[in-house]
């Protein structure tokens, strides 16, 4: 795939849908945690009666959990063809590669942010933001 470089104003644009996939994805991760702390509670239970059961009451857990991981790997693989690089789900943190004053950034957002005002080059990362030239 070719590398997509945006605008901040590119970037900007699509930040509704980046919230909406970045919540899509955080629900998906609760979901995920919470499925998998369950399975793990229940092969404990099974382990305790000696695993004899005809009935598996773990494989719907497991089929929940497949599923949960095929959901999130659809919205991942939508950022990925995008061009848009998911740093972390938690905190929402999303790169769009831009150029900016002749040099290659990214332009750097987060869940809570109305906007974007900050880049980075890809060496310093998030802790080396700066804001955008003009946003100071």
């Amino acid at each position: 795939m070719a590398k997509r470089y945006f605008t901040i104003e590119e970037a900007n644009a699509l930040l509704p849908a980046v919230r909406d996939q970045i919540s899509g994805l955080k629900e998906i991760k609760k979901k995920f945690e919470d499925k998998y702390a369950e399975l793990r509670e229940k092969r404990q239970a099974v382990r305790k009666l000696g695993g004899k059961e005809i009935y598996d009451p773990l494989f719907e857990l497991e089929c929940d959990l497949e599923f949960l991981q095929i959901e999130a790997r659809g919205i991942i693989q939508h950022f990925y063809h995008q061009g848009i690089e998911l740093k972390d789900i938690d905190s929402g943190l999303v790169d769009f590669p831009s150029i900016l004053e002749g040099e290659e950034v990214l332009l750097c957002w987060r869940s809570g942010e109305e906007r974007i005002g900050y880049y980075h080059s890809r060496q310093d990362g998030y802790t080396g933001r700066k804001p955008l030239p003009g946003d100071s």
